[in-house]
């Protein structure tokens, strides 16, 4: 997979897989962002791994822009993308009433039942992509082709954290009250953030997540529980 190369500003260089998302995309990023912490390039200060490129964060004091991607290109050269093995995190989620408002739509527009696409999430493979736009949210690829939907026309104000959403192959959990214009089919009890500075979020990138149904008395009865707690 031949990677592009683009300047951003004079202190970074953006390394692109691919236009699409794509395990292989994705994979040749996780080698490529290891390879330059095994063996970090002179004057590069951070790496950012997203879905299909890496932003390498220099000091142009140090270096420019050709000698980085003269220096990533030898890195790249007999590299074997990766995955990146983590660990299952289950997550419990609640599909009823106004804990999922958007249920009834994405039944509609797949043709399948509304208990059809509880059960397509449920199987899904998810796995951490990784993390962006705001603290916490993870992106998860293995949303199934049959469920997949695009994003609302427009976004809705006031989405309650915990809640799992959907929006093409991928999936996320908020962990803010916040705008969303991806499809709300769920809500979590399960914390995303931990409270622990050492390890801020439930998941990390690599991490396979396991979605489990529960009533909604379960989850009222797990929301108390950490309340009381």
């Amino acid at each position: 997979m031949e990677p592009h190369f683009k300047p951003v500003a004079d202190h970074a260089l953006l390394v692109t897989f691919s236009d699409a998302i794509s395990e292989e995309a994705h994979s040749a990023v996780i080698a490529l962002d290891q390879a330059i912490t095994a063996d970090v390039p002179e004057g590069v200060i951070e790496t950012v791994p997203a879905l299909v490129n890496l932003l390498v964060s220099f000091d142009p004091i140090q270096t420019d822009h050709r000698a980085v991607e003269n220096r990533l290109q030898s890195l790249l050269d007999g590299l074997e993308s990766q995955k990146i093995i983590g660990v299952d995190r289950h997550v419990q989620v609640c599909y009823e009433g106004d804990f999922a408002p958007d249920l009834e739509a994405v039944a509609t527009a797949t043709g399948l039942s509304q208990e059809a696409v509880i059960n397509a999430h449920l199987a899904g493979d998810f796995h951490v992509l990784m993390y962006g736009f705001s603290p916490g949210y993870a992106y998860l690829s293995g949303v199934p082709e049959a469920i997949q939907v695009p994003r609302k026309p427009a976004p809705v104000r006031g989405v309650p954290a915990g809640s799992v959403i959907i929006a093409g192959p991928q999936c996320l959990i908020t962990t803010l009250t916040m705008p969303t214009g991806w499809s709300i089919i769920g809500r979590t009890p399960t914390p995303i953030l931990t409270g622990n500075p050492d390890h801020p979020f439930l998941f990390d990138v690599g991490d396979r997540v396991v979605f489990e149904r529960i009533d909604l008395k379960a989850y009222q009865g797990l929301c108390k529980d950490k309340a009381d707690g």
